[in-house]
């Protein structure tokens, strides 16, 4: 035993290289070793030999929230105010800042954050820390940094009641507000983990999030996927199979078959979480919401942020990425169409290429493919054309899309989409057809075998089977609602309904995910168009296709009767029993029918309603909503107008999905609105409907794409899987050999 006799901060260093407490040893209480090497040694339980680093502004609460965490660890903790600072200036921090000025303290700041060495620590950094790059990249070296994200209002309100009135930058001409903005590009630069924190939420609690957090980055073990399709028993069988975010990034389809789903689920966020992101931006919401869905060991934040930014930066028209616009009465629209193909699709796939670049192994090629009923294959090819030089030689993509089931002008898109390492296939056929035969594809794997042994490729799917697709989509749908709460329109807490046009199921299940996530959504209404399997399957629980042929309709994006993305939601209401979701999907596979259990349809109402809209409805909702308020709907958007005037009961707001904006479909918008083509070429269309001043006006990007496409081709393939699969073929030797 020894004492230690000090009344100001020690670093203590052991033999061993063990340093890192910066410790008030007080002469009243002698220290025993064996009590600082339990202190040391509990500490690495959790954190190993690292420092837990909190960051973020002045009055967010670091220094409080790392004396809790340092306590609930038992280990050291180092207020570099205090305990750095201080001591090294032998003045305090605020008459530092008075002598020298705000450049020369960033720097004099820095330094002594170079002279720190600990580990095993706790570790309260101070507001300006983040703003000296050499000293960050320092500390960074042995410590998981945590960023306290508090609102810049919250803080605001926290420095005037602690009387500060000048933090390190304030100087006159400058505000705090604006410094306290400045100052978030450099806390985000360098956290590894975010926590929100509210303004009313106690430090105890903080902590407790801190140390959850911590523990998540430290183990990336818990955040697998499973088949919708998998048994209980098989997956406690498959431990040495996990599959990770990258996995399923990369995969698409899990090997049975199924749709992959997060076997423990999607994450919760607390009513004051939410709250703390009402004044964000939508990119800033999408990289709160989207760290917490994808382990930092898959994508760490730094390269999320830099995702995002390039998905959502200058690739959307629109600076609000997805605008809540007023419509009538209770009614608003979500405006899903500002990105560069102009449907919501692009809200994923401006985003998917990089996840999907980023995961994937450097050895081995890979080819996307892709079946779309309208919206997709543009956008596909759009979003993978727009990766680095370097990820196109190794990536390419094939849409196969039904050669006349879809309108002129998303013909004439993806057409013009197509670039060097993105082609389009006509198939003569319908959707359904080319969903069926890439999931066929994907499973067969003596074809996938002999494409990678021959061509050093591998196979990859972007529909919304693929797991990246949906998360994007549940972004916008949180975001709707917070936008709502922003604009006044109702306070946080109080629930909306949300109309959706349906067929594939992804959509909804965004709204679905997103209300599990703790969003206060009450119904999620299904519109679908003639083709209604899905209004028939939500009011009476029996998914029949028996007699059922496709429809061609004004909303192509729709004209779907095999929904995939529903599985993912019949495991979920099934408890994860995905033996039933298997003997279900059999059923309807082999005997084109199935029926949930009453108890499940009982669950299902819970969540969801569905109507259906004629041809003749549909077009009349266009002219309508144009006569009255000079805004055009595209076809989609009104059928769900129509199931929304239909179902709604008025009393809470209702919010519109508007998925594709109207010049994708101008055929039928120029006869809703009783005005005559003057010709069937696309271009003309556009130009045409352009002349009525509409809102919101034509879209840019279609019109340019359109002017671009020229003499462009596409490939035509008869409806048959070895044709299929020897376009296949012939493109991996064209592109990668």
């Amino acid at each position: 035993m020894f004492h230690v006799v000090q009344c100001r901060p020690l670093r203590l260093i052991t033999e061993n290289g063990l340093s890192g407490t910066c410790l008030k040893l007080m002469l009243s209480r002698p220290v025993a070793f064996a009590q600082i090497w339990k202190s040391w040694f509990s500490s690495r339980s959790l954190v190993g030999n690292k420092n837990i680093i909190l960051m973020g502004p002045p009055g967010a609460g670091k220094t409080t929230v790392g004396r809790i965490v340092g306590q609930k660890l038992d280990c050291p903790v180092i207020d570099i105010d205090d305990h750095v600072l201080e001591t090294t200036w032998n003045m305090s921090v605020s008459e530092k800042l008075q002598e020298v000025g705000n450049e020369q303290f960033l720097e004099e700041e820095g330094k002594a954050l170079l002279k720190l060495s600990a580990s095993g620590s706790v570790i309260s950094l101070t507001g300006s820390n983040p703003m000296h790059a050499v000293g960050m990249q320092h500390m960074k070296k042995n410590g998981i940094v945590v960023y306290l994200d508090v609102p810049t209002t919250v803080i605001m309100s926290r420095l005037k009641s602690m009387k500060v009135d000048r933090i390190v930058g304030h100087s006159s001409g400058i505000s705090l507000k604006d410094i306290l903005q400045f100052r978030k590009q450099f806390y985000k630069r360098w956290y590894d983990i975010r926590v929100l924190c509210g303004g009313d939420i106690a430090a105890e609690v903080i902590a407790e999030k801190v140390l959850d957090a911590v523990k998540r980055y430290q183990n990336s073990e818990l955040e697998t996927f499973i088949s919708a399709r998998s048994s209980r028993s098989g997956r406690s069988m498959e431990k040495d199979s996990r599959k990770y975010f990258s996995d399923v990034v990369t995969e698409g389809l899990a090997p049975d078959g199924g749709l992959f789903v997060p076997e423990r689920g999607l994450p919760k966020f607390t009513a004051e979480e939410w709250q703390s992101l009402i004044e964000a931006t939508y990119i800033e919401r999408a990289q709160v919401m989207l760290e917490r869905c994808i382990h930092p060991a898959d994508i760490p934040a730094s390269k999320l942020a830099e995702i995002i930014r390039t998905a959502y930066g200058e690739n959307f028209t629109c600076s609000k990425i997805a605008p809540v616009r007023h419509l009538a009465g209770n009614q608003f629209l979500l405006e899903l169409f500002h990105g560069p193909t102009a449907s919501f699709k692009d809200f994923a796939l401006q985003m998917v290429p990089h996840i999907f670049a980023y995961c994937i192994p450097r050895s081995c090629n890979y080819l996307v493919l892709v079946a779309t009923s309208g919206d997709t294959g543009s956008a596909v090819l759009d979003g993978f054309s727009r990766l680095h030089d370097t990820d196109k030689q190794r990536i390419a993509v094939i849409n196969f899309f039904p050669e006349d089931g879809v309108s002129p002008i998303q013909k004439s898109q993806m057409i013009g989409c197509q670039k060097e390492n993105a082609w389009s296939v006509g198939v003569k056929s319908d959707f359904d057809f080319c969903q069926t035969a890439i999931k066929q594809i994907f499973t067969n794997s003596d074809y996938t075998g002999f494409l990678t042994v021959e061509y050093g490729t591998a196979l990859a799917a972007a529909n919304s089977i693929n797991w990246a697709r949906l998360l994007p989509q549940i972004v916008y749908h949180a975001s709707a609602y917070l936008d709502l709460v922003h604009q006044d329109i109702i306070p946080f807490g109080s629930p909306v309904d949300v109309c959706i046009p349906t067929g594939n199921f992804g959509n909804i299940l965004g709204a679905l995910y997103a209300k599990m996530m703790g969003i206060p959504i009450r119904k999620c209404i299904c519109a679908s168009n003639e083709n209604n399997v899905l209004t028939d399957f939500v009011r009476t629980g029996v998914y029949d296709l028996r007699g059922r042929k496709l429809i061609p309709t004004f909303s192509p994006a729709v004209d779907i009767l095999k929904s995939s993305n529903l599985e993912r939601y019949l495991h979920l209401i099934a408890n994860e029993d995905g033996q039933l979701v298997t003997q279900l999907y059999n059923q309807l596979e082999n005997q084109g029918h199935f029926q949930l259990r009453k108890d499940l349809l009982e669950k299902l109402q819970q969540d969801l309603v569905a109507g259906w809209c004629s041809e003749e409805d549909c077009l009349a909702a266009i002219h309508s909503v144009y006569t009255t308020t000079g805004y055009i709907l595209d076809t989609h958007t009104a059928v769900a107008k129509v199931v929304a005037d239909r179902l709604q009961d008025r009393t809470c707001p209702i919010i519109i999905s508007s998925t594709a904006h109207y010049s994708k479909f101008a055929p039928a918008i120029l006869r809703a609105l009783r005005i005559a083509e003057i010709n069937q070429n696309p271009l003309s269309q556009l130009h045409l409907l352009s002349s009525y001043s509409p809102l919101p006006p034509v879209h840019w990007g279609l019109l340019e794409t359109l002017k671009k496409q020229g003499n462009e081709d596409h490939q035509v393939c008869a409806a048959d899987m070895s044709m299929l699969m020897s376009h296949i073929e012939t493109l991996i030797q064209n592109h990668f050999m």
